[in-house]
């Protein structure tokens, strides 16, 4: 472990004794540091803006009645280092290619951004910190992506930022090896690292793991985690369930690990230059990701409150922060604040004005030199498609043995592989049945981790996750939130319960991720319930804001595929089949292109108007063309209806929506191989649903569909059975 010297005094104290508080009238300052670095150049206004920092997190939660105030008070030189003096950024621009990025993991301590936020000059006003939590105001509980100008990412489940911040990371590095491969390490206009400030609540989530695992065999040297560990959880010690040693853990992944402790002196020490010293040797180590453990005491220098469960989650309340705002040296007045450090802080536009200016001079010159590669970049800035990108898309003959939809979406990614240079993903651990490896694509690796099976370098395109299917989902959405690059990832459909934290955030975000999730139902087989999806369709049509879309053929899923990436405000779910599915003739029925309405008529009534009309998704709609065939024979006039996506249909007008189904046609059956929960909205209560409200069985998939009513039969008999409610038949068998 690589330590700095000022803390090697410091390493026989590294115990878990807890440290004792400050004196209520301890007269020190609460930023004191050894011999000042030059480079760092700690000042007195720098000491008395940390200050201001934790008066107004105290007050801020002290307002709103609620809140973290705790890990901001503590927390407040770290950040206040980070945005001050470490990180590359322009507070006038917030979307500046050329950005260092920071995520704030534990997003329940927002304030720990926010007031960085305001004292940088980012248009936060001291208002804002006063509607801290309030209806309409830019500081809600939690950091929202899109809501407040500098906030990189959406945090609030804890773990979910670590693995954004891995994502962010490996997007600088796939997006310089896109413009600017060649140019030596740190002297590229698209070199830039990635902080995250992480609390125990994110370092004990179990996707921290995942997430930090798969950061050590990239060897993200751009990417530097700050772990706060103040050993206070809401729960108050957290050695009531936790007893790791977290920096021997990083360090068994392979990351750079070094301790910063501030809380092994009494009295205690805020020492900025070790902090800073130790985030400057991070940067220098360039083939490892690095972790800081920062030792602090929670709430300090709260004289009764610190090193408490109660300062984690509350209000300190008037007395306690009157006996801090004391030792500190302010008055009592709530949200007091020196104009002349505000003026100190607010030097932060300059710099980074300054460095934008410099960053664009390199940018200038590299984009001189390179006119393809300065068109990419416009483009992928601009979050536009190459003109006729589509018409790379596959379109598949006619073929009754057919293809799986998972096989399908395999040939479409070849395809569009030469025309989407900012199209990139993989899945985890399940390449080959989730068909998410472009042909002939190197691996996204460093080269000495490459396999025979997937061989590839540090500027690959293929992603390899790992059997981590919910650090994957948090990579992806800070691939995505990072810009650029469009990022898809894929494993079996079932388990994107693992994933269904990050899926919920990437919706929340709308970022434009693909989420490839293969086998799809009961049709996967001999697997057994285990595998099988029954509720999972539902559930993730139950986020708001994802859509989720299941092919019927091959040529549904080309235009699936051509709808997710045509819409860069939100996430898409493919859901594709194991089995094969008849490629449809579509000189008998409606083209496939109907798809991007989430909804058409895929085969119309034999008299044009529809008695009843069959709606099917993915493999079920086959079988509702037979039983359309079986219906009509009979004398009923029937429509068969295509629904491969629910949320693209009903963002369709009104009109189009009556179209396809008609109010006056009551008579209706869904068929899908799952719940039929999300389907009542469209049949109504006269519809009757094919469904399965159980869960599966291990038998190949013809036999499952026939025992489980995925048949024909069935299908007619359900269609009889809504005819007979809505009185267009009498004296037929109706079905169960």
């Amino acid at each position: 472990m690589h330590l700095c010297r000022s803390l090697r005094r410091r390493l026989a104290r590294l115990d878990r004794v807890k440290p004792k508080r400050v004196p209520q009238s301890c007269p020190r300052s609460t930023t004191d540091v050894g011999a000042t670095d030059p480079a760092l150049n700690w000042s007195d206004l720098d000491r008395k803006a940390v200050d201001t920092v934790r008066v107004l997190a105290m007050d801020a939660v002290e307002k709103a009645g609620n809140g973290h105030p705790g890990t901001a008070m503590s927390l407040a030189p770290a950040a206040y280092l980070l945005f001050n003096r470490v990180m590359r950024h322009d507070p006038t621009d917030p979307h500046w290619a050329g950005r260092d990025r920071f995520v704030l993991s534990c997003g329940h301590s927002s304030l720990t951004l926010y007031i960085q936020l305001f004292l940088s000059g980012y248009g936060l006003s001291l208002d804002d910190l006063k509607s801290l939590r309030q209806w309409d105001s830019l500081t809600p509980g939690h950091p929202e992506f899109g809501h407040t100008p500098g906030v990189e990412i959406t945090t609030g489940p804890l773990g979910q930022g670590i693995g954004n911040a891995v994502g962010m990371a490996m997007a600088a590095r796939r997006e310089r090896g896109l413009f600017d491969p060649d140019t030596a390490a740190g002297q590229s206009p698209f070199d830039h690292h990635v902080y995250s400030i992480a609390s125990d609540g994110d370092i004990e989530e179990g996707v921290s793991h995942e997430s930090s695992a798969i950061a050590s065999v990239q060897k993200l040297g751009n990417l530097t985690v700050i772990y706060d560990d103040n050993q206070i959880s809401i729960e108050d010690d957290t050695r009531i369930a936790k007893s790791e040693d977290v920096g021997a853990r990083y360090e068994a992944y392979g990351w750079h690990v070094q301790t910063v402790d501030w809380s092994g002196s009494d009295p205690y020490v805020e020492d900025v230059e070790a902090l800073w010293a130790a985030i400057q040797a991070a940067k220098a180590v360039t083939d490892k990701p690095s972790f800081i453990v920062l030792k602090t005491v929670i709430g300090w220098p709260a004289p009764k409150k610190q090193n408490t469960g109660k300062i984690h989650g509350s209000a300190l309340g008037k007395d306690e922060i009157t006996a801090t705002k004391a030792l500190l040296g302010f008055t009592d007045e709530p949200f007091a604040i020196d104009d002349e450090v505000v003026k100190h802080t607010q030097q932060a536009v300059e710099r980074g004005k300054a460095a934008h200016a410099e960053w664009q001079k390199a940018f200038d010159a590299w984009a001189a030199g390179n006119a393809e590669g300065k068109k990419l970049f416009d483009r992928l800035a601009a979050k536009q498609l190459p003109d006729g990108w589509a018409a790379a898309l596959p379109e598949f003959p006619a073929d009754e043995k057919g293809l799986a939809t998972r096989a399908a979406s395999g040939k479409i990614l070849e395809a569009l592989a030469p025309v989407l240079p900012e199209l990139w993903g993989g899945s985890a651990d399940l390449a080959e049945s989730n068909n998410t490896t472009m042909k002939g694509e190197p691996s996204f690796i460093p080269a000495e981790y490459a396999t025979k099976e997937f061989p590839g370098h540090e500027y690959g395109r293929t992603l390899h996750f790992g059997i981590r299917e919910h650090g994957m989902g948090s990579i992806l959405n800070g691939i995505a939130v990072h810009g650029g690059t469009r990022p898809y990832g894929g494993t079996f459909l079932v388990f994107s319960d693992y994933m269904r934290g990050a899926v919920r955030l990437s919706a929340l975000m709308k970022l434009p991720v693909v989420f490839v999730w293969t086998h799809d139902s009961i049709g996967l087989g001999e697997d057994g319930p285990t595998h099988q999806p029954i509720e999972t369709l539902t559930a993730l049509r139950a986020i708001v804001g994802l859509d989720v879309v299941r092919p019927a053929d091959a040529n549904e899923t080309a235009f699936a595929w051509r709808g997710a990436l045509e819409h860069h405000d939100r996430p898409t779910a493919l859901a594709l089949s194991r089995q094969n599915l008849p490629t449809l003739d579509r000189s008998k029925y409606a083209s496939a292109e109907g798809t991007l309405k989430g909804g058409y008529i895929l085969s119309e009534a034999s008299t044009g108007t529809p008695q009843v009309i069959l709606i099917a998704s993915g493999s079920e709609v086959a079988i509702a063309l037979t039983a359309q065939e079986r219906l009509e024979a009979q004398g009923t006039p029937t429509r068969v209806v295509s629904m491969p996506c629910q949320e693209w249909f009903f963002q369709q007008e009104t009109a189009y929506q009556q179209q396809v189904l008609p109010h006056g046609v009551k008579a209706r059956v869904s068929v899908e191989a799952g719940i039929r929960m999300s389907w009542d909205r469209i049949i109504g209560d006269a519809g009757e649903a094919v469904s399965i409200e159980h869960y599966g069985a291990s038998a190949p998939a013809k036999i499952l569909f026939e025992q489980f009513g995925f048949t024909a039969d069935n299908v007619v008999a359900k269609a009889n059975a809504s005819l007979a409610k809505v009185g267009e038949i009498t004296g037929h068998k109706t079905g169960n």
